[in-house]
């Protein structure tokens, strides 16, 4: 399991109530479950619209279950920015 930072920005730190928290995971879905399991609520519901960067790289498409989180890593949480 790498231990790396989930940071929420716009309506998913709202949610989430706090700009950044550590989680162990070793895949992008079970840093995902691991928020979700946080916060269930509202967050759960953001992150249904959100877009994500790992290590700074946008996950796209990508089943989440196979984008690989590296130890000291960073997601960022992006929900639908106004205006673009």
């Amino acid at each position: 399991m790498a231990k790396v930072t989930v940071r929420y920005w716009a309506a998913a730190k709202a949610a989430a109530g706090v700009a950044e928290e550590p989680y162990d995971a070793a895949t992008l879905a079970e840093a995902l479950d691991a928020v979700r399991e946080r916060h269930p609520g509202e967050l759960t519901r953001v992150l249904l619209r959100c877009s994500f960067l790992v290590d700074g790289d946008p996950v796209g498409t990508r089943g989440h279950e196979t984008v690989r989180l590296a130890d000291g890593g960073t997601v960022e949480v992006l929900p639908p920015f106004a205006g673009g």
